[in-house]
């Protein structure tokens, strides 16, 4: 099952079941266009993990870490499907990193990597907006990556099981791919990234967990069309806009 957030017509958000071009909620069925489509969680924070891919890594010309390297972005930066989403006034360069994200499904605390799978309620798309200007000149990454609308997210939360672990993952913008690749490259593993992280931190339901992306990533301009696909969660499309 996908399960997608919706305000509907009459701007009532609702929980529903996304069934290609419609969704159900309560025994009626909605046209997809006929709704916004929400992020599929409200979570208190989305926590991001660097290099996650050996590729992606050579591409930065950057080591392949010993343990995941973790970063935070803030409630602000999420957005939605459909949603346009603007690049940080005078920045040259801000590009685009597909990633698998990881919806939790309860609070949870110092969780073994045998039992990551009971804390996790679906699967979405992500997209880690990075403002590289500013990422290359400070450590906390907070202008880099916390900026707001800089994590896209959706457009539904699909069950565990309609996610294979080797899931291909792509980006393209205007229609053009630029990222392509499959998440049995991961150099963490899922539980791995629970484990690791809930060691130091409570997650809570609806927090979000983004994997990494793969080698490709690209700059984004004023007017650019983004689509982002995960393998068993469907395509997540934002539009770009220059503040």
């Amino acid at each position: 099952m996908r399960h997608v957030r919706f305000r509907d017509p009459a701007g009532a958000v609702r929980e529903g079941e996304h069934h290609g071009e419609h969704v159900s909620f309560g025994g009626r069925d909605y046209d997809l266009s006929a709704v916004d489509v929400l992020p599929p969680s409200e979570p208190s924070k989305v926590v991001c993990v660097g290099r996650n891919y050996a590729k992606h890594a050579a591409e930065r010309g950057e080591d392949v870490p010993d343990r995941p390297l973790l970063f935070l972005k803030p409630p602000n930066a999420v957005a939605g499907h459909g949603d346009t989403i603007s690049l940080p006034e005078g920045k040259e360069t801000v590009e685009h990193e597909v990633e698998l994200g990881v919806v939790i499904g309860e609070q949870c605390r110092n969780v073994a990597e045998a039992d990551a799978e009971d804390v996790i309620a679906g699967y979405t798309v992500a997209i880690d907006v990075s403002n590289r200007d500013d990422q290359d000149r400070e450590q906390n990454w907070v202008r880099g990556k916390a900026f707001d609308g800089s994590c896209p997210l959706g457009p539904v939360a699909a069950d565990p099981e309609h996610v294979p672990d080797d899931a291909h993952v792509e980006l393209r913008v205007n229609g053009e791919t630029r990222q392509s690749s499959n998440t049995r490259h991961f150099i963490f593993s899922v539980p791995e990234l629970v484990a690791e992280i809930t060691q130091y931190m409570t997650l809570e339901a609806g927090d979000v967990i983004i994997t990494g992306t793969p080698e490709g990533v690209g700059p984004l301009a004023d007017g650019d069309r983004v689509e982002a696909d995960v393998e068993g969660v469907g395509t997540l499309a934002v539009d770009v806009e220059q503040e």
